[in-house]
């Protein structure tokens, strides 16, 4: 892949489902409803035993651009990248996970809280990063605050934002795409709640386009 910008890897998508996927056996389930609700892309967060296997079955459904999240290491990016991820999340910046993804030639998204983060990151050459945990921090507030200083800055602010926060981050400019968990739930998995996430995500997107 040559080009290494998240925005062209998402191509166009502002809706980032944040998965973490207890069973694999639900994984070709969940890659169906979300897209069915019209989610072009999905972040399979790192955080279980079986989440490159869920990778791996997601990425290859064909309709979804899928990427790692809750990557802590340059060996865990590289393990993604070979399940198939198309980009790389992570919840801090760590040096060696971007200069392995940069290696790899997949866009990679550290986590930033702080504005010295925030200036390690473009200091590494990266113009989208993750404001985490979001609402914890301040949300849009603490989003604008950072974002009037560097001017170019993308962000994909996640953690804590629901369905009725969604429209707000998004009509920011400095805002690329939202990471929202709340469409996919490991108890909606556990209940095998199918019909469910593909109407909270059709739901979202809905919003995310008007």
């Amino acid at each position: 892949m040559n080009d290494t910008s998240l925005a062209s890897v998402l191509g166009g998508a502002r809706l980032l489902p944040v998965l973490t996927v207890p069973s694999t056996a639900t994984a070709g389930p969940l890659a169906d409803a979300l897209a069915a609700g019209g989610a072009r892309c999905a972040e399979v967060t790192f955080r279980t035993p079986g989440a490159e296997q869920v990778l791996k079955t997601m990425a290859a459904h064909g309709e979804l651009t899928v990427g790692a999240g809750t990557v802590l290491t340059a060996e865990q990016a590289e393990r993604a990248v070979a399940a198939g991820a198309r980009f790389v999340v992570s919840p801090g910046f760590d040096e060696e996970v971007v200069a392995k993804c940069r290696e790899l030639g997949v866009p990679v998204v550290p986590g930033i809280a702080t504005a010295t983060e925030l200036m390690r990151a473009l200091r590494a050459g990266l113009d989208t990063v993750k404001l985490f945990p979001a609402e914890a921090l301040g949300g849009l507030r603490t989003l604008r605050a950072l974002a009037a200083p560097f001017p170019g800055t993308r962000f994909v602010p996640t953690g804590g934002i629901d369905a009725s926060r969604m429209a707000a981050y998004l009509a920011d400019p400095a805002v690329l795409a939202v990471g929202g968990s709340w469409l996919a739930t490991p108890a909606h998995l556990e209940r095998g709640d199918y019909d469910e996430i593909r109407r909270l995500t059709a739901d979202a997107v809905e919003r995310s386009m008007s």
